[in-house]
């Protein structure tokens, strides 16, 4: 049969050929628009930095550039407000050590999820005193003074000038006039001698730790409604942080609630600072509003903020007690940033080349370094019998008979030093001349043996003269691999010296009442210092056994409570440095801890956000953005 191409074929044809040649248009204009788009997305991206440059810039001072000469520039000359004849130090406002608004990729907003190996207990300022909450409170308080990133320099943050007496005795601060508390209410003097002599010194708030440091702190003067003056008994080279170290809290705020409220609160903070909480109760009516245990702690950005807002809307702190689930989760996006494990961090770069592509790896060491360790019980547990511990011998047996040097090998994979005190090793503080205790067991065994302890009936377990096998409760925070893996080596190096070890496991929101209530045999924690110099008083000094204070181990040694005394009293640097020295092997020797190691920092970021650096403070989550685009900035260590 023939073929015949006919009209029906043609109209056909013609219908077909407008239909392909309208879709091919129509895919042109498409690709034009999205074209279109993608230019217009890159000319508002680079608007809105530019605008976020101004805004800034504006906010932090009349549109001075930044940098230490812009900081300079933007600093307020007037003194009407100090004493005559004394040294006036003046300040700019808050302001980040690296501005994000210059950097490839500046965007504003998102949201940051770091992931904390614990769940905080509580989150109201002094009551709180875990390493989380901490992390949470800087972000949301301020004190009159902050450290420079860089430099480690002490410098202004809500005051922006202050007077320092050269005998010691009193220092005067003047609060920057602009510095406001989350909620639109001007920070005052009054404020700050409200915090320090109302809350802090109120014996019916639980802020003992902070107390028993304060104990040479006179009287704080209201001046005029900006300026303050801290009045000390005694001059002490640790009065200028008592002083300008502290948050300061609204007067205005915690009055409303009774202090039994503030004890059990779970999370009362404002402040002043760049973010603030999510959820707040604004007065005894609301205190079911407050974060509570078990949820994630969510800060949004402070839109009261009085200095420089931060780039980013959202702060979220997600806890995940296990080491690899919260690995887990951070590769599947659930968090910006994390703290690896000593293992991790050395297997993913190891394994993974790719891995920092995508994400930062991170390691240094800055002044937060500290140590690890496990706490002898000096004194009577609970209230009620003595431990073993109470004698020297015994834990310096104790030390001995851990290899830490292999710890660190085979439980941190060889990330870390072996620690030998309080002070941190690269602190002129630190005697070279001082050693750790070595791995010595029959060093160990002799002392026991001189400490009554020894095997009497051939089981292979210690006793002393009463018969009383040497048995005690190692308490530990669940959830993490090397806490796990560290019970285990601390069990089975006490077991093969003849040593009972019953492990405790507890969850780490309970740790601050165990250590309040001294409920413990030995207990493993890590100190990590917020400055750079430190006092040891608050640890170390028998002053500090009372009223639940910071030395829970209720070790008393009248030697190193002297040295404290005299390190405290020594304003010469150097000469404090030596004194300092003396107190560290006074320490070494009596052994109240086994220190463990000493290690830095780790953390993984994603690349997803920008300005991320390294630097002698930690890190500063508050200069982070959001990186929009294609950029992807690189960290500097500083």
């Amino acid at each position: 049969m023939q073929n015949r191409f006919g009209i029906k074929d043609f109209v056909f044809l013609v219908v077909l050929l407008a239909t392909l040649g309208s879709v091919w248009l129509s895919m042109v204009q498409k690709t034009r628009i999205e074209l279109a788009q993608q230019g217009m997305s890159a000319k508002l991206a680079d608007i809105e930095q530019q605008v976020a440059q101004v805004n800034r810039k504006l906010e932090s001072g009349a549109g001075v550039t930044r940098g230490a000469t812009a900081a300079s520039a933007a600093v307020t000359t007037d003194q009407t407000w100090a004493r005559p004849g004394v040294k006036v130090e003046h300040w700019a406002a808050p302001h980040c050590a690296i501005d994000p608004t210059t950097i490839p990729g500046f965007g504003m907003g998102g949201e940051f999820t770091e992931l904390f190996e614990a769940q905080p207990a509580k989150l109201t300022p002094y009551i709180s005193s875990d390493v989380y909450s901490t992390r949470v409170l800087d972000r949301v308080c301020e004190s009159l003074s902050s450290f420079d990133p860089k430099t480690l320099r002490l410098v202004g943050a809500l005051a922006d000038g202050w007077q320092i007496d050269p005998d010691g005795l009193w220092i005067r601060a003047h609060i920057n006039p602009r510095a406001r508390f989350s909620d639109g209410t001007p920070v005052t003097s009054e404020d700050i001698r409200w915090t320090y002599m109302d809350f802090i010194n109120n014996p019916l708030i639980e802020a003992e730790r902070t107390r028993s440091t304060q104990d040479n702190l006179k009287e704080v003067k209201v001046v005029d409604g900006l300026t303050v003056d801290f009045i000390f008994k005694e001059a002490f080279f640790t009065n200028i942080l008592i002083a300008l170290g502290d948050p300061i809290l609204p007067k205005h705020y915690y009055a409303k609630f009774e202090p039994s409220q503030i004890n059990q609160g779970t999370g009362m903070t404002m402040g002043s600072g760049p973010f603030r909480l999510s959820k707040l109760p604004s007065g005894p009516e609301e205190l079911s509003n407050q974060w509570t245990p078990g949820e994630d702690v969510v800060l949004v950005r402070n839109e009261q903020y009085w200095a420089e807002k931060p780039a980013l809307e959202r702060l979220r702190f997600k806890s995940i007690k296990d080491d690899l689930g919260r690995l887990v989760a951070y590769r599947n996006g659930e968090g910006s940033m994390m703290l690896p494990t000593s293992p991790q961090y050395n297997k993913v770069l190891k394994e993974e080349s790719e891995f920092e592509k995508s994400n930062y790896a991170l390691k240094w060491t800055n002044m937060r370094c500290g140590y690890s360790f496990i706490a002898w019980q000096c004194g009577p547990r609970s209230g009620k019998n003595l431990t073993p511990f109470a004698d020297k011998r015994v834990r310096q047996a104790m030390t001995m008979l851990l290899d830490r040097e292999r710890m660190i090998r085979d439980i941190w994979d060889g990330i870390g030093i072996v620690s030998k005190g309080p002070n941190n090793p690269e602190s002129p503080a630190s005697d070279p001349a001082v050693k750790p205790l070595p791995f010595d067991q029959d060093k160990a065994k002799q002392l026991l043996t001189e400490a009554g302890w020894k095997d009497r009936d051939g089981d292979g377990i210690l006793e002393n003269e009463k018969g009383d096998k040497f048995t005690f409760e190692y308490t530990y925070a669940t959830g993490g691999e090397i806490s796990e893996r560290l019970a285990r080596f601390v069990k089975d190096s006490y077991g093969k010296a003849g040593i009972i070890v019953t492990t405790r496991p507890v969850d780490w929101s309970r740790y601050q009442e165990l250590l309040k209530l001294r409920d413990f045999d030995a207990i493993t924690m890590g100190w990590g210092a917020n400055a750079p110099e430190s006092d040891p008083r608050q640890i170390f000094h028998s002053e500090s056994i009372k009223e639940g204070g910071d030395n829970f181990t209720q070790w008393v040694n009248k030697d190193c409570d002297a040295l404290i005394e005299k390190g405290r009293r020594t304003m010469d640097e150097a000469t404090r440095m030596e004194v300092w020295r003396q107190f560290e092997a006074c320490v070494a020797e009596d052994q109240p801890y086994t220190f463990v190691r000493v290690a830095p920092w780790l953390r993984f970021v994603k690349r997803d956000f920008g300005n991320v650096n390294t630097y002698k403070t930690g890190l500063e989550p508050q200069e982070f953005f959001r990186v929009s685009g294609n950029a992807q900035p690189t960290p500097s260590a500083n």
